[in-house]
């Protein structure tokens, strides 16, 4: 494996430990400042962190056009407050990533 592909594992793995679940009532503050990004369920929350992570503009920009990545939308946010939502989260600064628990 090339140091990059390590430096990757390395990201992923620290990432992966980063990631916890949280109620919206504690990530509004995020969303305030409009910080907090969604990720729709069907991705790897991870997987994204990473891309952010490494600035990868062109895959963000594909899951964007394909509605699966965006800033929260004030309607989001307010069927999740009504609903005392607990979501994934992950911070890579200055974006929290957001990602409604999957249904079992």
């Amino acid at each position: 494996m090339s140091a990059n592909g390590e430096d990757r594992d390395i990201l992923k793995a620290k990432l992966n430990q980063e990631t916890a679940k949280a109620s919206w009532a504690e990530l509004q503050p995020f969303f305030a400042r409009g910080q907090t990004i969604y990720v729709a369920p069907g991705l790897d929350l991870v997987d994204v962190a990473v891309a952010f992570s490494e600035d990868n503009a062109a895959e963000i920009s594909l899951w964007r056009e394909k509605g699966l990545v965006d800033k929260v939308s004030d309607p989001q946010a307010t069927q999740w407050y009504d609903a005392d939502q607990t979501l994934w989260s992950v911070v890579v600064m200055p974006w929290v990533l957001v990602q409604p628990e999957r249904l079992q």
